[in-house]
């Protein structure tokens, strides 16, 4: 058993250690010129080591975005409102996008790589997009909380247009510059005048 717990506490090392690299990597590097030896070496492990622990350099990435990720993501499910449980879903639903404008800002070196190792991927290793643990999260937040706001419209594919505008290179560019406040101010006010605009005149209730 004490040999298991020993086995244990030296992956969780290992695996911390290697995020750790990249991540500082990623800070004085272009993603592209970032190998697994690098990381390997930069993190005192054997390039086994890192492929055994991530699979591939998409898996690398995507486990250090996920990492990141991580804590928006417990502030939405345990934390305090208005991204907790609390808050109105309108409140709920503005706190979260500001919250991920914020995310994406703070780590556009690391989601370049992220989308460098899905471009460069060899199938069927590589992942589509929607599929990665903390989009699908972020997708289905989002689409509940506008399902609840606005039942009449098609909630699930607005959220898939609302990170669809995340991730174009025009706004990821004003996210670059630090214009952060802009992006920000710029959605709330698209998604309240979404959720502000008049019901159709069709009825007391919207057909399903």
């Amino acid at each position: 058993m004490a040999e298991g717990r020993r086995e244990r506490a030296d992956a969780v090392r290992n695996r911390r250690a290697i995020l750790r690299a990249t991540e500082e990597l990623l800070a004085n590097h272009p993603p592209e010129k970032i190998s697994m030896e690098q990381v390997a070496a930069a993190a005192g492990v054997g390039k086994g080591t890192v492929f055994h622990r991530f699979g591939s350099r998409m898996g690398l990435m995507l486990a250090l975005m996920e990492e990141r990720a991580l804590a928006l993501r417990e502030e939405v499910t345990d934390g305090p409102p208005p991204l907790g449980p609390g808050a109105a879903p309108r409140e709920r639903l503005l706190a979260f996008l500001d919250a991920v404008v914020d995310l994406i800002a703070r780590n556009k070196g690391l989601l370049a790589a992220l989308q460098h190792a899905v471009t460069t991927a060899q199938r069927p290793a590589d992942t589509p997009r929607e599929e990665h643990p903390f989009h699908a999260f972020w997708h289905g937040h989002v689409s509940a909380l506008l399902a609840a706001l606005r039942p009449d419209l098609d909630a699930d594919l607005l959220a898939h247009f609302l990170f669809g505008a995340l991730q174009n290179e025009n706004v990821l560019r004003l996210l670059e510059r630090g214009e952060t406040t802009r992006v920000a101010g710029t959605l709330r006010t698209l998604v309240t005048g979404l959720l502000d605009a008049a019901l159709p005149a069709t009825g007391d209730t919207p057909e399903a």
